[in-house]
């Protein structure tokens, strides 16, 4: 697959499975073999269940979960994404009670493609200044 159809699949990741919460999305964009390069809670398997249940926990959370594509450079086989998330935590996430809060961060993911589909990803998200937004982890000095 050409870096211009790598890029579009990784913009499809992001609306179809991220924005719009199509999970069945999961399996027509990751191999059947995908590697998630990042630490994961212990709650959620590796693979593409592993996909969706973390994508069902996060929209589960923040009903209202957006979001939007900021950069992108791609090169050979890889796709790197500047992403803002935004959302209202209306439910449980991983052991935290819903705030009621909005929140906003970034993310910077970066995806391996083969044969048009992702099989392996690596991501770095500012946690710190979401949970400081929702109210669970205290604010900067």
């Amino acid at each position: 697959m050409s870096v211009e159809g790598n890029k579009t699949i990784a913009a499809a990741v992001v609306e179809r499975v991220m924005n719009q919460g199509d999970l069945d999305a999961v399996e027509e964009y990751y191999a059947g073999d995908y590697v998630e390069h990042d630490v994961l809670p212990p709650s959620i398997p590796p693979g593409l269940e592993g996909m969706k249940q973390l994508f069902r926990t996060l929209r589960a959370a923040f009903p209202d979960l957006h979001y939007d594509i900021e950069d992108v450079v791609a090169d050979g086989d890889r796709v790197v994404q500047r992403v803002t998330g935004r959302g209202t935590m209306h439910g449980p996430f991983f052991g935290l009670p819903a705030t009621g809060r909005p929140a906003s961060w970034s993310e910077i993911h970066i995806s391996r493609f083969a044969g048009g589909r992702v099989v392996e990803h690596w991501s770095v998200m500012d946690q710190l200044g979401m949970l400081q937004q929702l109210g669970v982890a205290p604010d900067r000095p």
